[in-house]
């Protein structure tokens, strides 16, 4: 990482975007020209809408058409797939994005979340139970027949999210999280993948053997997809060891289980 990737990283973590500064700077003239046009077709025309206040976008025209965040379009939409194809009794899921994954199963069943941060809003078919998922007493016990965890493993023990500091704090998660599921159950997991490491405090970064050592000990795999670094998902690939070995060559890749507990 050259010197000025690391200063817009460092200022990206204070919520200041170099990126977002410099193209709102280059949106200023086109604001103020779009700005003076309208205005002039104001005046020319009798119609009802004036503007009555400034609320500058300065950098929205530099954008792409959308935007995919990560990992996360990508996995919640084929998890979310995964569960109306199989039509649970009861689905439960930890930790896994609420305007993302949870929202989109929420559009057509009930969910249960569970989550060790405070959640307040109420939203139809969404049901909370906060609960800290490492801790010993935790008390959800063949719970359910279908369970969720997406890209959330990787942040147990680190402390961000208010949760203790444990180093094998994603040990003690995954061994709560198989508890929760009834025997012949359906687990959509899914965590970062790539050289295994900590990148302190954001995640963890798992290899794929490390997964899968922790996986087999409960779980048979009844499939298996990934998003490499390019973000694109590659569904139905094969655990062989060639692909296990290298992580599918991800450095920082996402991979997603579809598991059946034993």
């Amino acid at each position: 990482m050259n010197i000025v990737s690391k200063i817009s990283f460092y200022l990206n973590v204070f919520g200041i975007s170099p990126k977002r500064f410099i193209n709102a700077a280059k949106g200023l003239s086109h604001y103020l020209r779009n700005k003076s046009k309208l205005k002039r077709q104001i005046l020319k025309s009798a119609g009802s809408f004036q503007i009555t206040k400034s609320y500058p976008c300065l950098y929205d025209r530099f954008d792409t058409a959308g935007s995919i965040p990560g990992h996360y379009f990508h996995q919640d939409i084929y998890a979310a797939s995964k569960i109306l194809k199989n039509n649970p009794q009861k689905h439960v899921d930890v930790g896994s994005r609420i305007d993302g994954f949870v929202a989109h199963v929420a559009s057509f069943r009930e969910i249960e979340i569970v989550d060790i941060r405070e959640f307040n809003d109420k939203i139809k078919n969404v049901n909370f139970i906060k609960a800290d998922i490492m801790a010993d007493s935790f008390s959800l016990i063949n719970y359910c027949d279908s369970l969720s965890c997406l890209h959330s493993i990787e942040h147990f023990g680190l402390g961000r999210y208010g949760d203790n500091v444990d180093l094998n704090g994603h040990i003690k998660g995954f061994d709560n999280l198989q508890k929760i599921l009834k025997p012949g159950g359906r687990f959509y997991f899914s965590t970062v993948i790539g050289p295994q490491r900590i990148e302190f405090d954001a995640h963890r970064v798992f290899s794929l053997r490390y997964l899968l050592d922790m996986i087999i000990q409960s779980f048979r795999i009844h499939s298996f997809a990934y998003i490499n670094d390019l973000n694109e998902l590659i569904e139905n690939a094969e655990l062989n060891d060639k692909d296990i070995s290298s992580n599918f060559n991800c450095n920082y890749g996402c991979g997603i289980f579809e598991l059946t507990k034993l």
